[in-house]
């Protein structure tokens, strides 16, 4: 999967980013390496299938869907 980063220099220094796609995904680091490294790893976690998010009836119904 491709997500698309925003790098934008903060005001104190370092840089924030972003995750556009992924709204609240943000994230910050010293440098640009450590920004995409910790924006890497906060996508991660926001992408994780949480077990308690998956509570179905059982007459609900799987379907995928190509977008």
């Amino acid at each position: 999967m491709r997500i698309t980063i925003v790098l934008e220099p903060s005001d104190e220094g370092g840089y924030t980013a972003i995750a556009p796609s992924l709204p609240g995904c943000i994230s910050e680091g010293n440098s640009k390496d450590e920004a995409l490294k910790n924006i890497k790893e906060a996508v991660e976690l926001y992408l994780e299938s949480v077990e308690d998010d998956q509570v179905f009836t059982e007459n609900s119904e799987i379907v995928e869907l190509a977008v």
